[in-house]
């Protein structure tokens, strides 16, 4: 049963620099189909799970669209030929003021 990886930018480095990795093998469930992709890109693993094996709270992992944070987590069922994105959250920059945030909004 084929599953697609993407990866993401930061993890490539751990994926011989591909976007998208097609994996081979059974699962059943996000948790088993992570283990095939583990396999065959090992150093991945520790950035997107924590050491008791959860997803980290600053990466997201969507099935067919759908985060498996809402759907049940590593357990979510999975079905052949899923597409399962990796997705680091990205953050940065300073919110403004409500004064700031009026001030540029009526320039």
């Amino acid at each position: 049963m084929p599953f697609v990886f993407v990866v993401p930018g930061p993890l490539r480095e751990f994926s011989g620099g591909r976007g998208d990795v097609r994996v081979e093998g059974s699962a059943a469930s996000v948790r088993e189909a992570l283990g095939l992709l583990w396999r065959e890109c090992p150093g991945a693993r520790d950035r997107v799970l924590t050491e008791l094996g959860d997803v980290r709270p600053h990466v997201n992992v969507f099935v067919d669209g759908e985060n498996v944070r809402y759907r049940g987590g590593l357990d979510t069922p999975i079905h052949e030929g899923a597409e399962i994105i990796i997705v680091p959250a990205v953050s940065g920059g300073e919110m403004p003021s409500p004064d700031e945030a009026f001030r540029h909004g009526s320039s």
